[in-house]
Order: C-alpha cells, then sequence, then structure tokens
C-alpha cells in the first residue's frame, strides 16, 4: 500500500522539490500552501503522514500541529516539522507543540526520506 504524505508548504519551490523526492520513493502526496488548508486537508483525507512548514502565512504550522493533535481521532497522523527555523531551542519548540518529528531545511534526500520511512514505520507499529 502506497503512503500518502501531506505537504504543508507555502514556497513554491520548496514544496516542488519535496513532491520530488517523495515521488521518486512511491509515496502519493497531497499539497497545501497554508496553515487553514493544511487544517482542513488533514481533517478531510487523513494522510499517512504530514510534512508541516513551521512558518506559514496565516496560521503558524505549530499552531495546525497542536489542534491536530487536540483531536483524539488524529493523534496517530505522525507530523514533522519541516523548517527553516534551526536555532537553539527551535526543535524542542517543535516537538512540544506535538510535532513527532523535526527536519530542518535545507533538506536532503536521504534525511527526508529516511525521516519519512522511520515515522511511518512507528504509527504503523502503533496500529497493530
Amino acid at each position: 500500500m502506497v503512503a500518502t504524505i501531506l505537504c504543508v508548504e507555502d514556497n513554491p519551490q520548496n514544496m516542488r522539490l519535496v513532491r520530488k523526492m517523495l515521488n521518486s520513493a512511491g509515496y502519493q502526496v497531497i499539497e497545501a500552501q497554508d496553515g487553514e488548508s493544511g487544517y482542513t486537508t488533514i481533517l478531510e483525507q487523513r494522510p499517512d503522514l504530514v510534512l508541516m512548514d513551521v512558518n506559514l502565512p496565516d496560521i503558524d504550522g505549530l499552531q495546525v500541529t497542536s489542534a491536530v493533535k487536540a483531536l483524539p481521532d488524529y493523534t496517530h497522523i505522525p507530523i514533522i516539522a519541516l523548517t527553516a527555523n534551526a536555532m537553539h531551542g527551535d526543535r524542542e519548540r517543535c516537538l512540544e507543540a506535538g510535532c513527532n518529528g523535526y527536519v530542518p531545511k535545507p533538506v536532503t534526500k536521504n534525511e527526508l526520506l529516511s525521516n519519512v520511512a522511520y515515522y511511518l514505520e512507528q504509527a504503523e507499529r502503533r496500529t497493530i
């Protein structure tokens, strides 16, 4: 079964790069360009994993993450912060908001795909 990954990213170049990396590994990619559409897409499509940009134009990605993780039927969906925020304490802020993982930009293909595979495997283990 092919995993569906939602990428919430407002930068078209970053979205294109992430889409290309994920497609090359056989994942199905759905996209949202801001926090509100990301939140709605999570609720409607229930992706297997979410890559969440933190700095979004409307609702901060960490606010979206916290809102999703507050819903009991959605806590199992892994959310990985994919962000340019790579200062001391940013990783901890992302994890405190409910992100399962944290990947700083610029991201490499190996780093992205290994994190995606790891968190999908963890999610699958929790449902067994």
